[in-house]
């Protein structure tokens, strides 16, 4: 779009603007913000949208002529709009593989029409027309912004513009101007909020250690460069002293540092690393941003790899470092060079544990003169990440040991056939903030990292959350210390030992976040990793309890994750000892509560192995001991493809491995602890619609239905919510009328303080009375009654459901009264002031269905519900915008005085005429039956008129949708009543396609196009127009239809089109 985008986009090449987007997070949110600017374009700024650009977009597009149906001329593979600007050029045009668009109305259109592939469509859009704003508005404009800068502010761009384009539409491009600057400055804004929030390093621990190397510049015998300096002197308020475009892509500062024994070296600081750059001398130079060099850690590790006289005498300095005056508390400076020891770069998170850990550990009293030294804490060392200056300090005698000393005990302790090797080996995917253009040196063998998606109703719930750890070590309480103690025995004793360690770690509160940190602080989680690769089965049983505990901790699940630990637990997926598989598979269900967790487990082949331990008979009433372990191994599977679930694709997988009978077989288990977990996966995996068809297929239904009797609130809330999912089917509701559900899940209405079951039922409830066979069986339990009560003090995923519900329920004629007696019209009317686009979307149904009732529409009336729905036409939501306006209509057939009631809304017609514009076909269909219901008044017909209705009606008349079809011929006819609308109609060319509409099958659609016709016909012209285009013959056969209606149309259609041949025959006899 603008310079920002241009800028904060992320190219495969150094230079923005050319080559291809990467494939990254921030570029996919940019994408989807642009598409939806391009989507709702034309329905908010109309006149914007019809703006000619001064060149046309052109890229390589995936979309062909036969996807192209209305508005179009085609011939063979070329595409044409039927609108042109003025010199005759198609404002769109396409001729494989280009297309070419003129307007955004067009690129509303097409963006549309690619349906699936709208975001590969703006994707070739931007690559192949780098600079946008200078082909939409022309070249004047970008000189203007290279003339004035990219800091200037909007007003006196506005006013250069206005000076540059006098007398040429200048106010229109002014506004389009603003708009796409504005979006631009979102864009911009939204960027770096999401790099904000995926960090590494930050301002702060750069500028720190900026300044502990100017304390090497100094003269001296301890020199080890000669400068270092920024290229720029002013900072913003974040710390960072990069442009805003270049923070949007990670990047802090720049920096020129001379060491003393090679060239000089300009140097980029980012949140994923520090490179070097093509040379950034001082602030302003654009052609140097681009990477020229591996990714390093930190400004030490550069420095080290390029600087050998830095390197040795660095080593010799041992970092004493002075309290800096400016800065309260010292930042850890890292020191480790990650990238040459083939190991992964740490964690923005992780490294600010390690600052908060070294702040408390330097209150207490220092030695040799209170020098500060810095070394990885112990917790580092265990994972190897040490460097050579790190082993050096190391050597000093500390509470935890080192890497080669924690080496020694593991494999005297496991055996010569024991692996040994450090579990650190990180994947692309589980450093947090990595953005996928940055080269990353992975171990060997790593697995490749595939594409991930997850369900709607999944939240990343563990991500970045805080740790909470005590302020000093005497806030500790005695059981960790007495855990590290174990842990070092752990590491250092034989089998036996460790056997009796594991037990006695199992005998403390492993629940309690205290025991579990301690635990990880001291290297103890590594050692239990280590323990699953022997071939000591005692020693797995005991690591895996307590790996099963811990992993309750989000930071222990997540540092299992980096260490590879759960490949080890997943390969005792396969041993023959029962008891194993089942604490892994536990283990496996609480740590694949979060995305890359729930990847692995599916890349290294977990989903087949966990669906094979479901096999197993659990309704048998008198198991073998053998077969008690079956059951629980079964459950304990659940578990785990529980957790798995949540990933789109892990539900695919599940069902390729042949899960869903087996999980059908294990539904008609008596225990409830069986239960949980299977059902919980079922109503997981049901937002798919195979397995919707296979739940059904597999008989489930009466299975889920049957538990909805259960005590357990869980069990019920998971049966609820699988029904909610599978309902959406005919026969599905109709299975759960048959089998007694419909009372089971009215009865669930009586526990309203649990608020997910009520949640759960709500929605089940919603989507069977679906069936109106269902909703006549509710109103025998006094269904309706509890519902309207429940409007009231909700959170909004109740609300969405009770509302969903009382609008199918409101079909029928009685409960619209019974609605309006429990107070529920109040209730309904005042939840429309909301922002849920779901709820949204209800309520105005539900209103709608309540106002076909006199009584109810006058309550509405009272309230200003009319008014209210009416604004929710502004909502930027097509279902919102489509719902509120297929409420209108009954609300204005039945208003008192509809006529009035309409026109007191001030900016209301314009409103209704403007969402003509919608590229929606089911907000064109809706507006179009409030047009035909607000035409019957001549008053606001005539205002209809003025603000152009006709010529958008006639616009929308080459449809295919027999919805659209069925109410836009309605409108038509309607607005055909005022002054010379039916000349107009046919000057704009709307007769001969709604002839093509008695070609329709459906028959609604032959009423509403007859009577148009019928109206149109009163205008001898449109009786040649449809006389020639052979509308007689399908009349004459209308007319023998059993709708009254319909044959009256068709015959006064006839009729005219007769008296006009008779006439012309009259006229000629006496020339």
């Amino acid at each position: 779009m603008g310079v920002s985008l241009t800028r904060a986009a992320q190219w495969t090449t150094a230079s923005s603007g050319t080559g291809k987007l990467e494939f990254t997070p921030m570029n996919e949110s940019l994408l989807k913000e642009i598409l939806h600017f391009v989507e709702q374009f034309s329905s908010q700024h109309p006149q914007e949208a019809e703006h000619v650009f001064v060149e046309p977009l052109q890229w390589s597009t995936t979309l062909v002529a036969s996807d192209f149906k209305t508005d179009y001329d085609i011939s063979e593979s070329v595409v044409q709009s039927h609108e042109k600007d003025s010199e005759g050029h198609p404002l769109l045009q396409l001729s494989p593989p280009n297309v070419y668009v003129r307007s955004f109305s067009q690129l509303s259109k097409l963006v549309h029409l690619a349906d699936d592939k709208k975001l590969e469509e703006v994707r070739a859009c931007l690559e192949e027309n780098t600079d946008p704003m200078v082909k939409i508005l022309g070249p004047s404009f970008a000189s203007i912004l290279e003339e004035e800068g990219t800091h200037t502010d909007g007003l006196s761009l506005v006013r250069k513009v206005q000076e540059e384009d006098q007398g040429k539409g200048s106010e229109v491009n002014v506004k389009l101007f603003l708009l796409l600057q504005n979006m631009d400055n979102q864009l911009l804004s939204q960027c770096l909020k999401e790099t904000s929030e995926q960090v590494k390093l930050n301002p702060v621990t750069v500028k720190n250690e900026v300044e502990l190397l100017k304390q090497f510049c100094s003269e001296g015998e301890n020199r080890v460069l000669k400068s270092v300096r920024y290229t720029s002197d002013d900072e913003f308020s974040n710390g960072c002293r990069a442009p805003p475009w270049r923070q949007v892509l990670g990047e802090i500062c720049y920096l020129v540092i001379e060491p003393l024994d090679t060239e000089t070296l300009y140097i980029t600081c980012s949140t994923a690393g520090v490179f070097l750059n093509g040379c950034i001398k001082q602030e302003g130079e654009e052609s140097g941003y681009g990477r020229t060099s591996d990714i390093y850690k930190d400004l030490v590790t550069l420095l080290k790899s390029r600087s050998p006289h830095f390197s040795e005498n660095i080593n010799n300095q041992h970092f004493a470092v002075q309290e800096l005056p400016s800065t309260q508390e010292i930042q850890h400076v890292e020191s480790v060079d990650a990238e040459e020891q083939g190991q992964p770069q740490r964690s923005y998170e992780q490294q600010e544990k390690n600052v908060h850990e070294k702040a408390r550990q330097q209150h207490s009293p220092n030695k040799a003169g209170g020098e500060k030294k810095y070394e990885p804490c112990p917790r580092w060392k265990n994972l190897g990440l040490m460097s050579p200056c790190g082993k050096a300090e190391g050597k000093k005698p500390s509470k935890s040991s080192g890497k080669e000393k924690s080496g020694e005990v593991q494999k005297k302790k496991l055996g010569p056939g024991a692996k040994t090797k450090m579990k650190a080996e990180f994947s692309v995917s589980s450093l947090p903030g990595r953005l996928s253009s940055q080269k990353i040196k992975t171990p060997a063998g790593a697995v490749p990292v595939d594409g991930f998606s997850e369900s709607s109703s999944e939240s990343e719930e563990e991500e970045e959350q805080p740790e909470r750890r005590p302020e000093s070590n005497t806030d500790l309480p005695p059981e960790y210390w007495q855990i590290q103690k174990l842990v070092k025995y752990l590491k250092g004793g034989n089998q036996t030992a460790t056997v009796l360690t594991l037990c006695a770690m199992t005998d403390f509160n492993l629940m309690q976040e205290t025991c579990q940190l301690a635990i990880r602080d001291v290297g103890g989680l590594e050692v239990l990793i280590n323990l699953l690769d022997t071939d000591e089965v005692k020693c797995k049983i005991g690591s895996l309890k307590i790996l099963r505990k811990i992993s309750h901790n989000v930071q222990i699940r997540r540092t299992i994750i980096d260490m590879g630990g759960l490949q080890s637990i997943m390969k005792i997926l396969d041993s023959p000892v029962k008891d194993l598989k089942a604490l892994a598979a536990e283990t496996i269900a609480n740590v694949a509560r979060f995305r890359r967790a729930r990847r692995t487990v599916r890349q290294y082949g977990g989903i087949k192995k966990l669906v094979k331990l479901l096999d197993c008979v659990p309704n048998l009433v008198n198991l073998t001991a053998n077969q008690e372990k079956d059951v629980e191994v079964a459950r304990c599977g659940a578990l785990a493809l529980w957790s798995c679930s949540k990933s789109t694709k892990n539900k695919e997988a599940i069902r390729k491995a042949g899960g869903i009978p087996l999980l059908g077989r294990l539904l008609k288990s008596p225990r409830e602890s069986m239960l949980i977990p299977v059902v919980g996966t079922l109503q997981e995996c049901a937002s798919e619609e195979s397995y919707r068809i296979a739940i059904q297929s597999e008989g489930m239904i009466k299975d889920l239905v049957k538990n909805l009797s259960s005590d357990n609130d869980e069990l019920q809330m998971h049966c609820a919510s699988a029904i909610f999912k599978c309902a959406e089917d005919k026969q599905t509701r109709d299975l759960v009328r048959k089998y007694k559900g419909l009372q089971l899940l009215v009865s669930l209405l009586s526990k309203a303080d649990n608020k997910q079951l009520l949640a759960a039922a709500t929605g089940a409830i919603w989507k069977c009375s679906i069936s109106m066979e269902n909703v006549a069986k509710f109103q025998e339990y006094k269904a309706l009654e509890t519902l309207a009560g429940l409007l009231m003090d909700q959170p909004e995923e109740v609300l969405v459901n009770v509302v969903g519900a009382l609008g199918e329920f409101a079909q029928i004629p009685a409960n619209k009264a019974t609605i309006r007696k429990c107070g529920g019209i109040k209730s309904l009317v005042n939840l429309l002031t909301g922002t849920n686009q779901a709820l949204l979307v209800n309520v105005t149904k539900a209103v709608g269905a309540c106002a076909t009732d006199m009584d109810n529409m006058v309550i509405i009336d009272q309230l200003d519900g009319v008014r209210l729905v009416w604004s929710l036409l502004k909502n930027s939501s097509a279902d919102v915008q489509s719902s509120a306006a297929w409420a209108l209509c009954p609300c204005i057939k039945n208003a008192k005085d509809a006529g009035e009631m309409v026109r007191s809304l001030v900016g209301g017609l314009e409103l209704i005429v403007n969402l003509l514009k919608s590229t929606n076909n089911e907000v064109l269909a809706s507006i179009c039956a409030t047009i035909a219901q607000i035409a019957k008044d001549k008053e606001n017909l005539a205002v209809l008129t003025d603000h152009g209705v006709v010529p958008l009606l006639a616009k929308l008349t080459n449809t295919t949708d027999d919805r659209l079809r069925r109410h836009l011929a309605d409108a038509i006819g309607h607005c055909c009543m005022w002054g010379s609308n039916r000349a107009s109609f046919g000057d704009a060319g709307a007769v001969a396609p709604l002839v093509r509409y008695l070609k329709s099958k459906d028959k609604a659609v032959h009423q509403s196009t007859a009577m148009a016709l019928y109206q149109l016909s009163k205008d001898p012209n449109n009786c040649i127009t449809m006389h020639g285009k052979g509308v007689v013959k399908p009349l004459i056969h209308i007319m023998g239809s059993d709708d009254e209606m319909l044959q009256e149309a068709a015959a006064g259609c006839v009729r005219n089109i007769r008296l006009l041949a008779l006439a012309n025959s009259k006229a000629q006899l006496f020339i």
